[in-house]
């Protein structure tokens, strides 16, 4: 089941005060959940579980400091249907920043994010700064992937990269990246990766990225845009995007052969004044073998009092593979400075092929939220689905968020 002890420390961790030892302090939140849903995994099964997240990060643990450590993990309870207590450590490091004034780096378990692949791993960080326009970045250790019941793979799953990225340019950010996995000593994932973000005249931003997999020789993602933003209440946005799935070298589905999959976005969005936002936006999407659809969407946030606020969404999508119409409607209101209540509705009609006749898929949500303290706050939220495959569908949460 994983890492099973770590949801008992977490909780231990929540109960402490504010501030540790003689400098240390602790900060961060508790977010204690109650749920109730059908567990489609286990045929639909009522189940009722009682969760803890907690994120916290201490600090002021040197003199100068300079270091620090961070925690982010979950840990739940299973009351009904024999899952028992589980629970998944996203990330626990120490942060050292400032060695010599020209390196960071954490050691643990931490999420790392190059241009050319993110993992989590159970390794490190270094950062080497402040030797010219340009940083390097080198990080290692084992990949951790999660299960549906907890982590799975072992100490041969590792993974390496290398970035180099322009530092001190306030208009202009840029990274080159390496990034490989491998499965002992087979590499399964080998990508180059790149990306920019380019300021031009205070009213443009042109951004990017690429990955190459050098083991699949072919590029996995693409990405181009541009933001155009004539005055501060309206933007224009373009993007092209293209995704090519690849595999690890070892998996059996990268000997079966695939389409890519492109889309053009273009979306407007206008602050008309505080009482009025609009969106509108136009998405195609080829799919190979002359595939194709077209996305249509348009959007509205009002606020007709000040404690009220409703969004309406539509979206139409026709071709490749059926085509949808649907709806989402929100709402929320102010009932007082420590309190709101909120609702929604989704309305979805849609057709899977053309040899099928239309099917409607709703949703129904009901949620409220009282500021108990300055840093105390529980909320709630019940809905219910009604579509093809359930009559009614109902979950619930029911959470106590504390900040410390």
């Amino acid at each position: 089941m994983g890492i099973k002890r770590v949801p008992l420390v977490l909780l231990c961790m929540s109960l402490l005060p504010a501030s540790a030892g003689l400098a240390a302090e602790i900060h961060g939140r508790s977010s204690t959940q109650f749920q109730s849903f059908n567990n489609q995994l286990l045929n639909d099964t009522r189940q009722v579980e009682l969760a803890e997240y907690l994120r916290f990060s201490i600090t002021n643990i040197d003199n100068d400091g300079k270091f620090s450590i961070q925690g982010y993990g979950r840990g739940s309870q299973d009351f009904t249907n024999g899952e028992g207590l589980n629970g998944r450590l996203y990330y626990l490091y120490g942060d050292y920043r400032g060695l010599f004034d020209k390196i960071d780096f954490k050691i643990g378990r931490q999420f790392v994010n190059l241009a050319a692949g993110s993992a989590i791993i159970d390794g490190a960080q270094v950062d080497l700064k402040n030797v010219g326009p340009v940083a390097f970045t080198v990080m290692g250790g084992h990949e951790v992937v999660y299960g549906l019941n907890g982590e799975f793979g072992d100490a041969s799953n590792t993974v390496f990269g290398l970035s180099a990225y322009l530092t001190g340019f306030k208009t202009t950010d840029a990274e080159l990246s390496w990034f490989r996995k491998l499965d002992g000593s087979n590499v399964t994932r080998d990508i180059v990766g790149g990306s920019f973000k380019q300021y031009v005249l205070n009213n443009l931003k042109v951004y990017g990225n690429a990955k190459y997999d050098t083991t699949a020789e072919a590029f996995n993602e693409v990405l181009g845009g541009l933001k155009y933003f004539p005055r501060s209440d309206l933007i224009f946005t373009g993007e092209y995007y293209k995704s090519y799935a690849t595999f690890d070298a070892t998996s059996i589905y990268s000997v079966f052969a695939i389409n890519d999959y492109q889309e053009a976005v273009f979306r407007a969005d206008y602050i008309m004044n505080d009482k009025l936002s609009l969106n509108l936006g136009y998405n195609r999407q080829w799919y190979g073998d002359d595939g194709h659809a077209n996305v249509y969407e348009a959007g509205a946030s009002v606020r007709p009092i000040e404690p009220l606020k409703v969004s309406v969404e539509y979206a139409n999508r026709n071709g490749y593979y059926g085509s949808t119409n649907g709806v989402i409607i929100d709402a929320s209101y102010d009932v007082t400075k420590e309190s709101q209540v909120a609702g929604g509705f989704t309305y979805d009609v849609y057709q899977r092929d053309s040899l099928t006749g239309e099917e409607t898929a709703r949703r129904y949500w009901l949620g409220s939220k009282y500021k108990l303290a300055s840093n105390m706050a529980v909320s709630g939220r019940i809905q219910d689905d009604v579509n093809a495959r359930y009559n009614n569908n109902v979950s619930g949460r029911l959470t106590f968020d504390y900040n410390f």
